[in-house]
């Protein structure tokens, strides 16, 4: 391709990514019964309450990409340094591509974008590293907050609790046992004979020490605790009389089973809100209340950084960095 053809691609790529992530935002954003419920909600309460609280949510929701941006900056170290503006920039550019693809995919091609296009592959699989300290977290903790709902609302047979617990014990100690030792599923699947041609993408991944393997969790850990404080802020000012305890542990199954299951950003919304009034209905009655404050996070934390994303898509070059 000659270079005029190169730019003129580019620039129809950057336009039909803007209209997608446009076209989707607007339609999930207008049809959304539950983000008008929540204004219904909020104008029953105290005017100065609403407005520190949401403020306070919309920050946590820049600190929690901004960690994330920081995790990429460390993940990307030792592939192509990056300053922690690039890879704020990158991180939201992905938030961008991530609301009109299945199960977020499109995250990764727009943050790799950013990284030199001999790096970009390797880039994925730096990525992935992260998103696997992101699920650890997330399944570990899911499934304690699983195990404490089983005990508390549905008790059965000793036998088959022990049973279940052991399971449960057995499965997160595999995934953090792997995780820490992410070289033995490198070395797994370098013996697949088809995935050959992709080994030396794979090696990257066992790169990562283990001390590094340890910071890249703490990542992961600030990150779980702040989105899972927005919940509870939102959830209190809805539901002031819910205790904390079996709140956050409504959330955190909310997590587990909604990173379990495939989904496009903008529906999950659907599978989020199920969840959440499947779960909550044993603490609280308020199913309304219980939706619209899923849907107020869904639209602070992912749509409204898609969003501010879409500037960063304009600066992406999809065939180099220097054209």
């Amino acid at each position: 391709m000659t270079v005029a053809a190169k730019k003129l691609f580019s620039y129809l790529l950057k336009a039909s990514i803007l209209v997608l992530a446009g076209i989707f935002i607007y339609h999930r954003v207008n049809n959304n019964s539950n983000l008008k419920q929540f204004q219904i909600l909020i104008a029953h309460l105290r005017h100065n309450q609403v407005i520190i609280t949401m403020s306070f949510v919309i920050m946590l929701m820049v600190v929690n990409w901004v960690l994330e941006s920081f995790k990429w900056k460390y993940l990307t170290r030792e592939l192509s340094p990056i300053t922690t503006w690039e890879a704020i920039e990158a991180v939201f550019c992905g938030l961008t591509w991530a609301i009109f693809t299945p199960n977020r995919i499109g995250e990764y091609g727009g943050r790799v974008m950013f990284l030199p296009s001999r790096k970009r592959i390797h880039g994925v699989f730096a990525m992935a590293v992260g998103s696997f300290g992101q699920n650890v977290i997330t399944n570990v903790l899911g499934l304690i907050a699983l195990m404490w709902f089983a005990y508390t609302f549905h008790p059965i047979n000793i036998w088959i609790t022990c049973g279940l617990s052991i399971i449960a014990i057995a499965f997160m100690s595999l995934l953090t046992v792997f995780y820490f030792n992410i070289r033995w599923l490198v070395t797994l699947l370098n013996k697949i004979s088809f995935l050959e041609k992709y080994h030396r993408f794979f090696d990257i991944m066992g790169r990562y020490k283990a001390a590094e393997l340890m910071d890249i969790m703490w990542f992961c850990l600030a990150r779980f605790f702040v989105f899972s404080f927005q919940y509870y802020l939102v959830i209190h000012l809805l539901m002031p009389d819910i205790p904390v305890f079996p709140m956050m542990m409504m959330v955190f199954i909310l997590f587990f089973i909604q990173s379990a299951l495939p989904s496009l950003d903008l529906f999950d919304i659907v599978v989020r809100n199920f969840t959440a009034t499947t779960f909550f209905v044993y603490i609280t009655n308020q199913d309304v209340a219980v939706m619209a404050a899923v849907s107020s996070i869904w639209l602070i934390n992912l749509i409204i950084p898609a969003i501010l994303g879409s500037v960063f898509v304009l600066k992406l070059r999809f065939f180099d960095r220097t054209s």
